[in-house]
């Protein structure tokens, strides 16, 4: 009787021990947090195999100290009263393939703090008004995407990273300030629609896929040497953008990939000095400050070249090939008999030149990007964003991000 008595409450605890090992095991699991109590799951575990859900009821702050590792998805989505998640041993979050940092929609969030993190499978924020202040005392390492948007950061603090294949920073109106350590983007770079006054600098970055900057007030790109895909300039604040390093950007044998500089008002002086080949289209458009185009050594255009403006005769000495149309239209006066005089021998499409204009028009963006030849159709599209080459997936993240912020 007495051992039955003993048994009983060990058998208990054995039950209980087996639970809570099969929740630090199981990979499928998702453990559900909506309070503090509801951490106790989990607090033994070293690693978490699954998933941790914030739920919508979880208030205050959620302290997740305890594993070092959740190897699902980290999730708070919808949680209107929490105010901060945190973890002092936390070392490593969402490194299962489609695992991620998520946090969305959750309006009185001010603070995330990992004092240990330094490595994230992805991390994905948005519609976070509140969101102030990042805590990432060991600076994260090592992620495969970021995408932070519509917050209330700042800085953002705390990414010590050398390669991401996505970053995207948009709609954080308060961003003002972002240096990133990164020295490769495998995939796609999109900052766009930021604080009012946002510099950036990218001192290490040697090569992007694709990358696009929106609403920028200063860049700087010292050692930028390759963009595989395209490099979109549109609607920013800066006066001088230089890439003293850059050389090639889109690829010679797709005829793929563009650079392009429109809508930017500010802007008076472009440094490219060792840029060669430009895969797709080239367009330099509506930029209101811009008096001089000079490309010294560019030789290869696998697009269209497509220049309107209030600039003088650009200065392209060393264009050997275009593979499709050429535009040139300025208020300025500018030599079209020799622009009209490339038609064959270096342009292959059609040449449209047009000297001392009110109204400088850009090209048909079905006549640019990758176009083989054909004519040059210029049509009224002023301020209007590029549309050959940029990446759609970075400018569709950006009009959610608007009307994520419209929610807000």
């Amino acid at each position: 009787m007495f051992s039955q008595k003993l048994l009983v409450p060990a058998l208990a605890v054995l039950n209980v021990a087996a639970a809570q090992s099969s929740l630090c095991t199981k990979s499928t699991a998702t453990i559900t947090i909506n309070a503090q109590a509801d951490v106790t799951q989990i607090a033994d575990c070293d690693t978490v195999a699954g998933s941790v859900l914030i739920g919508p009821l979880a208030s205050g702050n959620i302290d997740l100290s305890g594993p070092t590792e959740i190897s699902g998805s980290l999730v708070a989505n919808s949680a209107p009263n929490l105010n901060e998640i945190s973890s002092t041993s936390l070392t490593t979050l969402s490194t299962d393939k489609n695992a991620t940092f998520n946090v969305f929609n959750s309006t009185a969030l001010n603070t995330i703090s990992f004092n240990s993190l330094t490595q994230v499978g992805s991390i994905y924020w948005s519609a976070l008004g509140a969101l102030s202040t990042l805590n990432f005392a060991s600076t994260i390492t090592k992620a495969e995407s970021i995408t932070i948007t519509n917050t209330f950061l700042s800085s953002i603090p705390g990414l010590n990273l050398t390669t991401v294949g996505t970053m995207d920073i948009n709609n954080n109106n308060r961003l003002n300030n972002f240096t990133s350590t990164i020295r490769t983007i495998s995939n796609s770079l999109n900052v766009a629609s930021n604080g009012n006054s946002l510099d950036i600098k990218f001192p290490n970055l040697i090569w992007a896929n694709d990358a696009v900057f929106r609403d920028v007030t200063t860049l700087s790109v010292p050692i930028l040497t390759k963009v595989n895909a395209s490099l979109i300039f549109d609607k920013n604040k800066f006066t001088v953008i230089s890439a003293p390093n850059l050389t090639s950007v889109g690829n010679k044998d797709t005829r793929e990939g563009s650079l392009a500089y429109v809508g930017n008002n500010f802007l008076t002086n472009i440094t490219i000095p060792g840029l060669t080949l430009v895969g797709g289209g080239l367009q330099i458009a509506n930029n209101t400050q811009l008096e001089a185009i000079s490309f010294p050594v560019l030789d290869t255009v696998g697009g269209a070249v497509d220049l309107a403006g209030n600039f003088s005769n650009p200065d392209l000495p060393k264009l050997s090939n275009v593979v499709g149309a050429m535009n040139v239209q300025s208020t300025n006066d500018i030599n079209c008999d020799y622009f009209n005089g490339l038609k064959g021998s270096v342009v292959q499409g059609e040449v449209n030149c047009v000297s001392k204009t009110s109204d400088p028009e850009s090209l048909d963006p079905s006549s640019t990007g990758t176009s083989t030849g054909g004519t040059a159709k210029p049509t009224k599209s002023k301020g209007a964003s590029p549309t050959f080459g940029v990446s759609e997936a970075a400018a569709g993240l950006s009009v959610v991000g608007g009307l994520l912020q419209m929610l807000l």
